[in-house]
């Protein structure tokens, strides 16, 4: 019998379409592009000014600072320009205005949240907590990116969310960052390159290398080796999309956590980022990290991939290693376990596995641990965020899918020393679609990517149909004596 006491809070995160940013629009064909590029050539100097005044005067107050990414796109096409004289600053705007247009980041969806504790607390209320909400937000042609929200809960579980402002900030991207080696060596190998090619690449390079002289690297094994074989073309091409796989972000701290916005940057995320489960990661010695796993979208194939970051303004992208990387919904426990760090999976898109490894970036041998159990969960189960850690065992948040494809959000708990055991489970779904929350860009789903614990309560950030998002909360006494009877 269902003993739970589910709270519903009046929080409500809708998307809203004037949030946008200044993305490149660029034809692929090059004669537009010069064609485009002619015709702004063509104005006298007094009609540039006039375009450009307009162009302000539409979009200056939608944006912090319109100016340097109009700059930015003109570089991207100023290898085309065929004049000779010199451009004036006013020119080359309205030229980098024209390969521009904006793009409605959460116009189709905010969905898919987690939670974490904030790393400043210095504002929380006594016996509060100050946390950030990761959210996975969606746009025109499905193309998803990473927003954020910062929040209190009270010392009586009272949640509020900070004011946002309308302004949306891509970060800088780091333009030379660093590699291991060995990480290097290992992911390519199991792309299936290892040959000689790719050890005279890195054969000259220290066991951490800069993006540069990685290029420096590959150009000049090119250049060896004219004429270039296929093999060879295939592998530095390889070497280089890794590389561009693995990049560095910053934002200036004067950018509000809820403007902060990470947009897919590399080949394999092209067509979106999605479902980051954020985790705070504790080591042996007190240190602390951020960690979020996510799934990149190219719009044929899936990757997941990790992130990092201590302070949410310096963001570290990595890929992930090993045959256990696969699939969806990979989601880091936030502690080591007898000394190795643990990951819940999904390999076959029906049960939630499990796997240990020495290090946070390499994954192998899953083995299964839930399968589904019930009738609201028959078609396939999966996590809803890493694990949480309670005095008589790790929480895992479950979602289950069931007739229909209703999605239904319940809980499993996980031995403490040997998470392989299943020691308590729910027979019954903690949270089902309701009323309003059937109805969305996909009917009948809740989802969850991350939770926390709050002064004995699960605060739950879900989604709702994969277009808004909401919160609960629930009693974690009543929760865990539901799995366990008597344990509490």
């Amino acid at each position: 019998m269902n003993s739970i006491v589910l709270c519903r809070h009046q929080v409500n995160l809708a998307p809203v379409s004037s949030r946008v940013i200044i993305r490149p629009f660029i034809p692929s064909d090059i004669q537009r592009i010069t064609t485009i590029i002619g015709r702004v050539l063509s104005l006298e100097e007094g009609e540039v000014q006039n375009q450009l005044k307009q162009v302000r005067s539409e979009f200056d107050a939608r944006h912090f600072d319109i100016e340097p990414i109009l700059y930015a796109h003109y570089h991207k096409v100023h290898q085309h320009i065929f004049t000779q004289r010199v451009l004036s600053n006013e020119r080359k705007m309205l030229i980098g205005a024209l390969f521009s247009g904006e793009y409605a980041l959460e116009s189709a969806a905010l969905f898919n949240p987690s939670m974490v504790p904030h790393p400043d607390q210095s504002l929380a209320p006594e016996g509060g907590l100050r946390f950030i909400m990761s959210l996975r937000a969606t746009g025109e042609g499905h193309i998803s990116s990473i927003e954020f929200r910062a929040g209190t809960i009270d010392a009586d579980s009272v949640i509020t969310l900070d004011p946002i402002s309308r302004f949306v900030t891509s970060p800088q991207i780091v333009q030379n960052p660093t590699y291991k080696k060995k990480r290097f060596l290992i992911k390519l190998s199991e792309l299936g390159f290892d040959d000689e090619h790719v050890a005279a690449v890195l054969a000259p390079l220290n066991d951490s290398f800069s993006h540069n002289e990685l290029k420096k690297s590959v150009a000049s094994v090119r250049l060896a080796a004219q004429p270039t074989s296929r093999d060879m073309k295939r592998t530095l091409e390889s070497i280089q999309w890794l590389a561009d796989s693995n990049y560095e972000l910053r934002f200036y701290e004067k950018i509000a956590l809820s403007e902060r916005i990470i947009f897919p940057v590399s080949p394999n995320e092209s067509n979106g980022i999605e479902d980051a489960r954020f985790v705070l990661f504790k080591e042996n010695d007190g240190t602390q990290m951020y960690y979020a796993t996510y799934t990149a979208y190219n719009g044929r194939t899936i990757l997941p991939q990790l992130i990092e970051t201590e302070n949410f303004l310096d963001f570290r992208i990595m890929t992930l290693n090993g045959s256990g990387v696969v699939n969806k919904g990979m989601a880091l426990f936030p502690r080591r376990i007898n000394g190795q760090y643990v990951m819940l999976s999904r390999q076959d898109d029906e049960n939630i596995s499990i796997m240990f490894s020495d290090s946070p970036h390499h994954w192998s041998d899953p083995q299964v641990i839930l399968r589904p159990s019930e009738p609201w969960e028959s078609v396939k189960i999966g996590n809803c965020g890493s694990p949480i850690e309670t005095e008589v065992g790790w929480l895992v948040i479950t979602h289950g899918v069931g007739p229909m494809r209703k999605y239904c959000i319940s809980a499993a708990l996980l031995d403490l020393e040997d998470p392989t055991k299943v020691i308590g489970r729910l027979s019954f779904p903690l949270l089902s679609p309701e009323g309003n929350e059937r109805e969305g860009y996909v009917p009948n789903v809740v989802y969850s990517c991350g939770s926390l614990l709050h002064k004995r309560r699960l605060i739950l950030p879900y989604a709702i149909s994969d277009w808004a998002t909401a919160i609960a909360s629930v009693s974690l006494d009543q929760l865990l004596d539901a799995m366990l009877p008597g344990c509490v």
